[in-house]
């Protein structure tokens, strides 16, 4: 029994494995697919990834009998009122980061997703009275030294990078004190957002401005595709986070800039020697983090 045991969990930890790493290539490539659709404008493609999300959490909430949880949440109203925060901060981060990409900035999104874990140890350590350990304050340094790099040497002062990852962070601490299971949320703050969502296409289709239906077969179908890109990475992640370390999750989470840094060069944005040395630095501090994230994995702790 025992060996069996130990053999479900051993399973168990490679399927989260596999969902984290899978979860992560999802939100790295995800550059690709608003390439590929950047005949729609930003503000047209970010609603279309709200509408299209709600009715595809809907049917997985109703596959996995948790429509319940969503009753719950939306009987709480100091829970609603952290999801209403919730749903800005992340719809201004989608809305910015699509743009980010149809514009030729994606070293600035990726650059923004990788200071994003430092910024959670910032905040932890402003809010949360956390205390910094001496490979961390090391980290904050050397992704310091690279956004100033790129700020005074480059010339290029990092907004899009530091919004999309303070927007995130913001995201994320205030999923992280609303305790909601990650389906649940996405699909309460998704609904919080149809009604913008629903009113911009609307207006875009009153002015004859709206893309869908007017650019082919093959766009329509990408367009359809921006729910079921949203919500299967979340679901993969949710499933990896319930069965690996926070430490071995807290190191997958730099595949998603890493591949998105590799889809820059791809696409062909200019690499400047700034670029170079900034993330030269970003590197080395996400090194560094990593490194202390194992280390802190392998200490017994004590009761």
């Amino acid at each position: 029994m025992k060996h069996d045991l130990t053999h479900i969990d051993t399973a168990q930890s490679r399927n989260g494995l596999i969902s984290g790493i899978a979860a992560y290539v999802f939100w790295g490539l995800f550059p690709v697919y608003f390439i590929l659709t950047k005949s729609v404008p930003a503000l047209e493609l970010l609603a279309h990834r709200i509408l299209w999300s709600v009715p595809f959490c809907l049917v997985i909430l109703v596959f996995r009998k948790q429509l319940g949880d969503v009753i719950q949440v939306m009987k709480n109203p100091k829970l609603m009122a952290l999801l209403l925060a919730a749903a800005i901060a992340v719809a201004a981060n989608w809305g910015v980061y699509i743009w980010a990409v149809q514009n030729a900035q994606i070293f600035q999104g990726s650059l923004g997703y990788y200071i994003m874990p430092l910024l959670y140890v910032v905040i932890g350590v402003v809010f949360f009275k956390e205390t910094l350990s001496s490979l961390q304050t090391l980290a904050i340094i050397c992704a310091a030294i690279g956004v100033l790099i790129l700020t005074i040497y480059g010339g290029v002062f990092p907004s899009i990078s530091l919004f999309l990852g303070i927007s995130f962070t913001i995201y994320g601490v205030i999923k992280r004190i609303a305790a909601v299971r990650a389906m649940t949320g996405l699909f309460v703050e998704t609904t919080i957002l149809f009604l913008p969502a629903f009113m911009m296409m609307t207006y875009l289709s009153n002015q004859g401005e709206m893309q869908f239906t007017q650019l082919g077969w093959a766009i329509d179908a990408l367009i359809l595709l921006a729910g079921p890109l949203t919500v299967l990475p979340l679901l993969a992640f949710s499933y990896a986070a319930r069965r690996i370390k926070l430490s071995t999750l807290g190191v997958l989470q730099f595949i998603g800039p890493t591949l998105q840094f590799g889809c820059a060069v791809y696409f062909g944005e200019d690499l400047t020697l700034a670029h170079i040395l900034c993330f030269t630095f970003i590197w080395l501090g996400v090194s560094l983090f990593c490194w202390d994230a194992v280390r802190k994995s392998r200490i017994p702790q004590t009761a």
